[in-house]
């Protein structure tokens, strides 16, 4: 098990949009195994490679009780069903505020071998890969509220313990070599 830590908003990686995944090779499966160790350690619904400083197009889910990881993902709407209510993230932790998405997606990639896959999700699953795929843009959550639920989140945010904007979050190199930050 080697759980990463995972960046906090401020992080200059969670607004730098990731580059996709050329190799499927032994470092990705290393990377997959890292975001599923660490999104469990945190009780996480979904890890994007970015939130433990890996700047791939990768990201990990645990939705009613399906757990899986998409590479490169390309995300379709089938309908125009919207959703509203609750969401959080595990870079702006305690933090839930109730965000408009998709109800529905297919999203499109592939596993860690290269082999193509695709998920269909509603609810909470369309959710999340939303959530990761907004990861890998560089998109957080709080980008996708109305002005009065984006300044009702940025005060909880900015009175969180872990919230310090005197001190930049460090940056460290990434175990995964020359797939860390640019």
């Amino acid at each position: 098990m080697t759980v990463q830590s995972v960046r906090l908003f401020g992080d200059p990686v969670l607004r730098t949009p990731a580059d996709a995944v050329a190799d499927f090779d032994k470092e990705l499966r290393k990377l997959v195994s890292d975001l599923l160790d660490t999104m469990r350690q945190q009780n996480g619904t979904g890890l994007a490679a970015p939130q433990i400083g890996v700047g791939l197009r990768v990201f990990t889910f645990d939705v009613d009780d399906v757990v899986g990881h998409l590479v490169n993902p390309v995300l379709e709407f089938p309908d125009e069903e919207e959703q509203d209510g609750p969401e959080g993230c595990l870079s702006i932790p305690g933090v839930y505020v109730d965000t408009k998405r998709r109800q529905n997606v297919i999203a499109k990639g592939f596993n860690q071998h290269g082999d193509p896959i695709q998920i269909v999700g509603t609810g909470l699953m369309a959710r999340c890969a939303q959530h990761e795929t907004d990861h890998l843009d560089g998109v957080l959550f709080v980008d996708r509220l109305d002005a009065d639920r984006r300044k009702q989140a940025m005060k909880e945010i900015r009175a969180a313990e872990w919230y310090n904007p005197d001190a930049p979050p460090v940056v460290k190199a990434s175990p995964h070599g020359l797939f860390g930050i640019r």
